[in-house]
């Protein structure tokens, strides 16, 4: 069931610079009466280069493409099998602050991996989500005008060998791993429907929260 509050868009593979173009185009759009969109999408190859982004932490990106972003944060990795949650939301509306909205991201991501029985945490110097140390899921945000573009990756049945030739995340020999790996399902239709389904829950907790009825 899908957020009342949400337009959901289907799981959809597509080319990165295309996919972010459409981002921006409905961030520069929308208005204050514009429903939220969170968009499901498993990308092409693409390594992307965060503005904090050095060209020294890619090493050997071979004939996978760079694209250059306006997301926060430094350079990772795009590519089949994994999941990219863009939740293209009215920060005001929702009254989330930025930082809110990556403990919000995390916890879904966190309290999700528990419900496939891996347990996962947070780092407060290094936004994502971690299991054993290795980085399973990465965010990278941005705000224009109280709106929220970008967002978040998780790592659910890919080829893991591309995040070798980087820096994942500017970190040295950072590991990474996937859902499939951890005994997790590997079907990216089914984890984004359950995303979406944990994604509300910690909506509803930040509304009770706040003590508000969120519009």
């Amino acid at each position: 069931m899908e957020p009342k509050q949400f337009i959901v868009r289907p799981l959809q593979h597509g080319d990165y610079n295309t996919i972010a173009q459409a981002m921006y185009a409905f961030t520069d759009m929308r208005t204050s009466e514009t429903l939220d969109e969170i968009w499901l999408i498993e990308h092409n190859p693409v390594y992307t280069l965060g503005l904090a982004g050095k060209l020294e932490h890619i090493l050997n990106p071979g004939n996978i493409p760079i694209e250059k972003t306006d997301r926060g944060g430094q350079v990772t990795y795009h590519g089949p099998g994994q999941l990219v949650i863009y939740p293209l939301l009215n920060l005001r509306r929702l009254k989330l602050g930025i930082r809110e909205l990556v403990t919000l991201l995390e916890n879904t991501v966190i309290h999700l991996l528990a419900n496939y029985s891996i347990h996962a945490e947070a780092k407060k110097d290094a936004p994502g989500v971690y299991v054993n140390s290795a980085k399973i899921a990465s965010i990278g945000l941005r705000i224009r005008r109280g709106y929220c573009y970008h967002g978040l990756a998780f790592n659910v049945s890919m080829d893991l060998s591309p995040f070798t030739g980087i820096n994942p995340c500017g970190i040295s020999q950072l590991t990474i791993t996937q859902l499939s790996d951890l005994g997790g399902p590997k079907n990216l239709n089914r984890v984004a429907k359950d995303f979406i389904k944990q994604f509300q829950q910690e909506i509803e907790i930040h509304k009770k929260a706040k003590g508000s009825k969120v519009d």
